[in-house]
């Protein structure tokens, strides 16, 4: 009976000839070192992208530690918004001054669906189609769209660096690190929306830009007036969708207003407006 149960329990390559039972072993060999291979790579991809906060990959860690031996930041504070493109954390300086940090999410789908404002842009024609490569040319998009309405007097947050998918820039808000208000969360006034109306005309004729992403959400008020913010959507005026962009701007605008009571324009007075001699 015991013998009958330990036959059992016995290998059954055990019971094959000698030749097949090599066979056997030789194929379980083969099984084993495919699959510690495939452990390897998976352990290898799992170090090197995994997403931590679902920003801080081992590659976004390597670029902003570049940022710091730059000098351009010291130290990396805290959380202070989060979309579905970016998140945005507070940084110091070497001075000890405040400036922010957007981080473009590396693992965010939301990409696919920019292309319509990079396509026709002969600044951005030889970007690769591969997600990382399209990340850090929207973020290098955002950061010379800034310069250049910085250049031109708008109201924007200093550009201070790029650097693949991390962008970094003035901060706006007080000395404990509270950012301005957006207008979505501010007392607003007809001297808000003429001001808004005069930075989107100053962006199209000195910068000649168009923010084709403006709202409430990132119209900030601040001690220096109204300021525009988030400009990775931007388009140049000769943009084939430039005007279908601003006209866009101009009807979220005035629907921001008019909510608060607000006088506003007509939507096509004011575009023609911010367009001046651009008809």
């Amino acid at each position: 009976m015991i013998r009958c149960t330990f036959f059992m329990l016995s290998d059954p390559d055990e019971q094959l000839p000698r030749e097949e039972r090599q066979k056997a072993i030789d194929r379980a060999d083969r099984r084993l070192s495919r699959r510690e291979r495939e452990s390897r790579l998976l352990v290898k991809r799992s170090e090197d992208y995994e997403v931590f906060d679902n920003v801080f990959d081992v590659p976004t860690l390597m670029i902003i530690n570049d940022l710091r031996s730059d000098g351009v930041i010291q130290q990396v504070r805290g959380s202070l918004a989060a979309g579905k493109e970016s998140k945005v954390y507070t940084a110091t300086a070497p001075d000890g001054s405040l400036r922010i940090l957007k981080i473009y999410l590396t693992v965010s789908a939301e990409f696919k669906k920019r292309m319509q404002y990079i396509a026709g842009d002969p600044r951005f024609s030889d970007i690769k189609r591969g997600s990382r490569s399209l990340i850090a040319a929207w973020a290098r998009k955002e950061f010379k769209n800034m310069q250049a309405a910085y250049a031109a007097g708008v109201r924007v947050p200093a550009p201070i660096a790029v650097k693949k998918n991390v962008l970094v820039m003035e901060f706006v808000g007080d000395s404990e690190g509270n950012s301005a208000p957006p207008l979505v969360e501010s007392e607003v006034t007809s001297s808000d929306y003429k001001q808004v109306i005069e930075q989107m005309t100053m962006l199209y004729q000195k910068a000649r830009l168009v923010h084709a992403d403006l709202s409430e959400y990132n119209i900030f008020k601040t001690d220096r007036g109204i300021m525009l913010f988030d400009f990775g959507s931007a388009v140049d005026i000769q943009h084939p969708n430039s005007k279908q962009f601003l006209v866009r701007d101009v009807m979220n605008v005035n629907r921001f207003f008019e909510k608060r009571g607000i006088e506003v324009l007509d939507t096509a007075l004011a575009v023609e407006k911010i367009r001046g001699g651009n008809k």
